[in-house]
């Protein structure tokens, strides 16, 4: 199954006020890039890819929520967000902010 094409217009229009803000088609879906860093994306069946830091990733997993991993192997600092985390305007934004405030904390 394919990316959410409705999942991917509420995120673009969270980021939507980001100045360097592109979008990529990438790992299937849609990424979502900020100051020329992946920040979040789309993935297939609604989920989400978040980019949270290696040091807030492990508190971060729970029901709904767990380690990315892409070919068999983790992708550490990156998270797996479920549909029905994000289903919720808020918990979506909830996520895309915690996604884009640790982007810019990056060099």
């Amino acid at each position: 199954m394919a990316y959410d094409p409705e999942l991917v217009v509420r995120v673009h229009a969270l980021l939507a006020s980001e100045p360097t803000l592109e979008d990529k088609a990438m790992f299937g879906g849609i990424a979502f890039m900020v100051e020329g860093k992946l920040t979040v994306a789309v993935m297939n069946r609604g989920w989400l890819l978040a980019r949270v830091g290696r040091d807030a990733a492990p508190r971060l997993v729970g029901p709904g929520v767990e380690q990315m991993e892409m070919g068999g192997r983790p992708m550490t600092g990156w998270l797996r967000v479920a549909p029905e985390v994000i289903d919720d305007d808020e918990g979506l934004a909830q996520w895309v902010r915690r996604c884009r405030d640790f982007v810019r904390t990056l060099a």
